[in-house]
């Protein structure tokens, strides 16, 4: 029998079983299911509103449209289907964000098992700032950066030098739908940053000094980022995702400082000896 004197055994995760590769991927399907099947209440309530969220969607470009004075703002389609799959898309989105917290406990649910005690405790706080960063990032994304990048976009075009033809835009109702989402799901990703470095900072992968340090690395590939996903090239609407990314990734630097896991005392250097003195 073992000596009960002895010093605890190291902490293991909750229900630690090993699982085969087959066995995670169908609990990876479960937890898929569980979440898609989750979106099916806000799908349906948001294929009811169909109509108002288009027109909430088109508003800041029907706001740039009116403000350059480029007459009614009208939006086209070629394909009779193309409303339905407009409609279908806008309503998915939708379910989308509003399951999110559902779609966040799922990914949490997963991984959970193969976490500590401590670190199953965090699953209340982390699907209350994922579904917070992801439906701000998309909030920002609509707000912020879709009004001053439509004007920026639509500003290229009317009358040029000659005074002989115009630069008229056409906008196609699916083509901006897809620009649209994208850019809407893009910023709602980008906004997770915050609550991935946080977590793996209370976990203990990384500390505070760590992700400081890495922050240069981090501006660079934020630039690239933000140049790959800005609806243009300009410079304005590149720093709208640009500077919430350095934000948000220094706001995680400091949670890691208070939260997470202290960095191990660097060593001292050794005094080097002086030659003057033999």
């Amino acid at each position: 029998m073992a000596d009960s004197s002895q010093g605890a055994r190291p902490e293991t995760p909750h229900h630690d079983v090993p699982m085969s590769v087959f066995e995670h991927l169908g609990e990876l399907r479960s937890r898929l299911f569980k979440a898609v099947l989750g979106m099916v209440p806000g799908v349906t309530v948001a294929w009811w509103f169909k109509e108002n969220l288009l027109e909430f969607l088109l508003a800041p470009l029907v706001k740039a449209w009116k403000v350059l004075g480029l007459g009614q703002p009208v939006v086209h389609f070629a394909n009779p289907v193309d409303p339905f799959v407009a409609y279908t898309k806008l309503a998915v989105i939708c379910g989308l964000i509003f399951a999110s917290p559902w779609i966040f406990y799922q990914a949490w649910a997963f991984i959970a098992p193969g976490l500590y005690k401590r670190e199953r405790n965090l699953a209340l706080p982390f699907v209350l700032a994922s579904t917070v960063c992801f439906a701000g990032g998309a909030f920002f994304g609509y707000a912020v950066v879709f009004p001053a990048g439509f004007a920026t976009l639509l500003s290229l075009s009317g009358m040029l030098p000659s005074g002989t033809i115009r630069v008229q835009p056409t906008i196609m109702l699916d083509e901006y739908m897809d620009f649209a989402t994208h850019m809407l799901l893009a910023f709602g990703v980008v906004f997770e940053v915050p609550v991935v470095v946080t977590f793996l900072a209370l976990i203990g992968l990384v500390n505070w000094k760590q992700l400081y340090r890495f922050g240069r690395w981090w501006i660079v590939i934020a630039s690239v980022v933000s140049a790959v996903l800005t609806p243009s090239t300009d410079v304005g609407s590149q720093m709208m995702m640009l500077v919430p990314l350095v934000v948000l990734y220094f706001i995680s630097v400091g949670i890691a400082y208070f939260l997470g896991p202290k960095p191990p005392p660097e060593p001292k250097p050794e005094p080097e000896n002086d030659e003057r003195d033999r």
